[in-house]
C-alpha cells in the first residue's frame, strides 16, 4: 500500500500528530477501498494511476469578465471520470457564473 498511496517516513513529535497520521492514513485506505468496490458495482474497469492522473490534473480558475466572476473547470481525464460517477458525485458545470 506505501508504493500506490505514495508515503514517506514521517517523523512526529507528539502523540496527538502520531493519532492524527494513523487516523488520516486509515480513514485514506477505507476511502480507497470504498471507491474500488463502488467501481466494481458499476462493471467498470479501470487503472488506479490513471484515476489519480485524472484528480490530479482537475483543476478550477477562476475569472472577471465583464464585471461578473466565472469558474472554468478543467475537463476530467481518465479513470476519474468513472470515479466520479461511481460515487455518485456530480462535477459542476465546465463554465458557471460566481454569484
Amino acid at each position: 500500500m506505501k508504493s500506490v498511496l505514495e508515503t514517506r517516513p514521517i517523523y512526529h513529535k507528539c502523540d496527538e500528530t502520531i493519532r492524527g497520521h494513523v487516523f488520516c492514513s486509515f480513514l485514506a485506505l477505507l476511502l480507497r477501498r470504498a471507491l474500488e468496490e463502488r467501481l466494481r458495482e458499476k462493471g467498470v474497469r479501470w487503472e488506479w494511476a490513471e484515476i489519480l492522473r485524472g484528480l490530479d490534473h482537475l483543476h478550477e480558475v477562476e475569472a472577471l469578465f465583464q464585471g461578473k466572476r466565472f469558474v472554468l473547470r478543467s475537463q476530467v481525464l481518465g479513470d476519474a471520470h468513472q470515479a466520479f460517477m461511481a460515487t455518485g458525485v456530480a462535477l459542476p458545470p465546465t463554465l458557471r457564473e460566481k454569484p
